[in-house]
């Protein structure tokens, strides 16, 4: 007997009517307003599907590409060298009425820039003494007007080290722009074009009330090609991507490529959310990790740029770190929030105000901190001379202390760190067994001396390496075991599970905390 052929549910879903669907459904007992809604679908006409076309064409004409020349032996273009991106072909061999010969050769960068010019093996052209040097082109990338009088933003590293600037409408007219100002903390620039005419303007957006999940679109000059549009959601916010201390980007999904930089991300109510100025691609390419300046910092550095041609910034003058759990759980704190101050620098306005290494700052003019880089921003916010008051943390005690800001250094002032001599090789040493470390007197005798680190110990998880000098131990100086024991017994009295340890090393300080429950 043959047993009779079942089709699968993928088949009856693929070959069943919707009415027919919902009668199968009812008869096999599922409840009648389910099955009905399958036999009445709600149509969706065109004019109900989500299009960003109304906000596209209010904002396009603000959007502009930016090219700027140098003076130069390497003629390149953040466009990239399409000839050599793709697959490596040499497109010069193709047909003269090729279409991807023209493709190349208007976008590529390298193929034929004018003939007669002999090309170097990376594709900039070979000086000749004998002729003058001119300007050539060296990045494009991308901005937008605030202010219909020409004021227009992009990024600072698309600008720097720029001669001369262009701005290309969208429909193609070109005006030269001068600079008025960058900030590379920001990574920010303003330039201006001188014109008669009123330019179409766009508006930064109140980016406090973005969300996670919003639309949101983006406009720029790709590779060059021009007025571009791609849409996607803020992906999250706040992310510090390693580029400054400043760094609180939006993250959104929108395409964005090389080229891209310096151009607006709108809302769908056509205000600028954010600024592109990074992409995460291990390939170069968009693969959907793209990251914008938020609004909010914009603005802000934006209007000094247009005033002052600069942005000055508060310095407090502290070396922080981020307070972990750990750190607050060995420092008695109940929150893993605020700065723990590694250093103050000699001279600084927060060591003459008093701040001492081991501080925790909680909170500046009142305002709780969420972290170490939300101190830097705090501070940043101000001017120079502004007092602020800072609230911190003293051997789990509270105090407010008033600074008097200085002006952080500007871009091109480098501060280099003293490096600390080797230490030489100590006689004496004392195995810490249970924090898997052995530990000797400094030759200074201003603590103890990291000789060895247990590879499966948590201090060498942390980081913990031979040569580091331990200076002290929840803020109290070590320079003996018997040093060492007495801070951790009394860390155990007061109930805590870890100890911070100060490290110094290379003439740099950090600080690391170790459970102390097996010590």
């Amino acid at each position: 007997m043959r047993t009779p052929i079942r089709p699968s549910l993928k088949t009856v879903l693929q070959t069943t009517s919707v009415a027919g669907l919902a009668a199968v459904m009812l008869a096999t007992g599922i409840p009648a307003q389910v099955a009905q809604s399958f036999a009445a679908p709600v149509a969706v006409t065109p004019s109900q599907a989500p299009s960003f076309a109304d906000v596209v064409s209010s904002v396009s004409p603000a959007v502009v590409s930016i090219r700027v020349k140098s003076d130069v032996q390497l003629a390149s273009s953040d466009a990239g060298d399409f000839s050599n991106n793709f697959g490596g072909g040499n497109f010069d061999q193709l047909p003269d009425d090729h279409p991807l010969k023209r493709f190349f050769r208007e976008f590529g960068g390298s193929a034929q820039q004018g003939k007669g010019t002999e090309q170097q093996a990376d594709g900039g052209a070979k000086k000749d003494a004998t002729r003058p040097r001119h300007l050539r082109p060296t990045v494009q990338g991308s901005g937008f007007f605030i202010s219909e009088d020409g004021y227009v933003v992009t990024n600072n590293h698309v600008v720097a080290d720029g001669l001369a600037y262009t701005v290309v409408l969208n429909d193609g007219t070109e005006i030269d722009a001068k600079l008025i100002g960058k900030d590379s903390r920001t990574d920010l620039a303003v330039l201006k074009v001188d014109d008669k005419r009123k330019f179409t303007y766009v508006q930064f957006a109140d980016d406090s009330k973005v969300r996670v999940g919003d639309w949101v679109v983006a406009v720029g000059n790709p590779f060059g090609l021009g007025g571009t549009v791609t849409a996607g959601i803020i992906s999250a916010r706040g992310r510090d991507i390693g580029s400054g201390p400043y760094d609180d980007y939006l993250q959104v999904d929108a395409a964005v490529n090389r080229g891209n930089s310096g151009g607006p991300t709108f809302n769908l109510s056509g205000e600028v959310v954010g600024i592109n100025t990074a992409i995460f691609s291990p390939s170069g390419g968009n693969v959907g990790i793209a990251f914008a300046i938020p609004a909010s910092t914009a603005k802000d550095v934006v209007a000094n740029l247009i005033k002052d041609g600069k942005v000055e910034r508060g310095w407090l003058g502290v070396q922080i770190q981020p307070v972990d759990q750990d750190i607050a759980d060995s420092l008695g704190l109940k929150d893993a929030a605020g700065a723990l101050v590694v250093a103050p620098q000699e001279g600084s306005p927060g060591q003459k105000a008093g701040i001492k290494e081991g501080d925790v700052i909680t909170a500046v003019n009142g305002q709780p901190l969420k972290d170490a880089r939300d101190l830097s921003r705090r501070i940043a916010a101000f001017g120079p001379k502004a007092k602020v008051d800072v609230a911190l943390l003293r051997d789990g005690k509270a105090q407010i202390v008033t600074v008097t800001l200085g002006e952080t250094a500007s871009d091109d002032v480098a501060a280099n760190a003293e490096q600390s001599g080797d230490q030489a090789a100590p006689a004496e040493t004392t195995e810490l067994t249970a924090l898997g470390l052995t530990v000797a007197p400094s030759d200074d005798k201003s603590g103890l001396v990291v000789t060895n680190v247990d590879p499966d110990s948590y201090a060498a998880d942390q980081g913990f390496k031979g040569g580091e000098k331990i200076v002290s131990i929840n803020n109290r100086k070590v320079t003996s075991a018997t040093d060492v024991e007495s801070v951790l017994d009394g860390a155990r009295k007061d109930g805590r599970k870890r100890a911070l340890f100060q490290l110094e090393a290379d003439g740099s300080t950090r600080f690391v905390a170790l459970p102390i429950d097996q010590a």
